[in-house]
C-alpha cells in the first residue's frame, strides 16, 4: 500500500436554510403530530447540537437562570456547555410547564418514559412538506454556524460553539465570514490611519 496515493477529502458540505425556508419550516414543525418536533428544531437552530444531544437531553443539564443547556452524551465525549436565549429560552420554558415529572428526559417517548422520543418520520415528513430540497437533520447545525458566521462569529467562535477543537472543522464556513471581516479591517484601518489622511489633507 506504500504506493497507493490517498484521495483528497471532500470540501465539507454546507447547505443552511435561507429565512423564506426557514419561516416555512418552522411553521410546518408547528403542525407535526409529533408533540416535541418545534420545539427540537427551534432548539437545534439556537445552539448547533446534534440530533442524538437533544433527544437524549436531560432536566438537569437545562439551567434556566443561567441560561445554559449542557450536552453530555456528545459525538467527542466530552461535556460541552450552549447559551440559551431569547426565544429557544421562552420555548423551552413553555415546555417545562408541561413536562412529565417521572422522566428525567426533556424529551421522552409516550410509549417508554426512560427513551428518548423519535422524530424521524414526523422530520421526513414535514422537510417533504417544505419542500427543502437535500436538507437534512444535520444541517440544522450548519444553519446555525451558518447564521453565526453571516453575524460576525469568528470561526474560532464558531468551533466553541459546535464543539469542535480544530479550526480546520469550521473552515467551510469562511467565506460567509468574509463581509465581517472585510468591515473590521475597514474600521481598524480608519483608526491606525486616521491622522496620517488628515496630514495629508492639510497638505493638500
Amino acid at each position: 500500500m506504500v504506493n497507493v496515493s490517498k484521495l483528497r477529502e471532500p470540501k465539507g458540505r454546507v447547505r443552511f436554510l435561507s429565512d423564506e425556508e426557514r419561516e416555512l419550516l418552522l411553521q410546518l414543525c408547528k403542525e407535526s403530530h409529533n408533540p416535541y418536533l418545534y420545539t427540537i428544531v427551534v432548539l437545534d437552530l439556537s445552539t448547533g447540537a446534534r440530533k442524538g444531544e437533544l433527544l437524549k437531553l436531560h432536566w438537569k443539564d437545562v439551567d434556566m437562570k443561567r441560561h445554559t443547556v449542557t450536552f453530555r452524551d456528545t459525538k467527542n465525549g466530552e461535556t460541552r456547555s450552549a447559551p440559551l436565549t431569547g426565544y429557544a429560552l421562552e420555548v423551552l420554558k413553555a415546555h417545562a410547564r408541561i413536562r412529565r415529572i417521572d422522566t428525567p428526559l426533556v424529551f421522552p417517548s409516550p410509549s417508554d418514559f426512560m427513551t428518548p422520543y423519535s422524530i424521524n418520520d414526523a422530520w421526513k415528513y414535514t422537510v417533504r412538506r417544505a419542500k427543502s430540497v437535500n436538507f437534512h437533520f444535520h444541517d440544522l447545525r450548519h444553519t446555525f454556524a451558518s447564521y453565526l458566521a453571516m453575524n460576525g462569529a469568528s470561526l474560532l467562535e464558531i468551533a466553541e460553539l459546535l464543539g469542535h477543537k480544530i479550526l480546520n472543522m469550521v473552515k467551510r464556513y469562511a467565506h460567509l465570514t468574509e463581509a465581517h471581516t472585510k468591515s473590521v479591517v475597514k474600521r481598524m484601518s480608519r483608526a491606525v490611519f486616521e491622522k496620517e489622511s488628515s496630514i495629508k489633507n492639510t497638505m493638500n
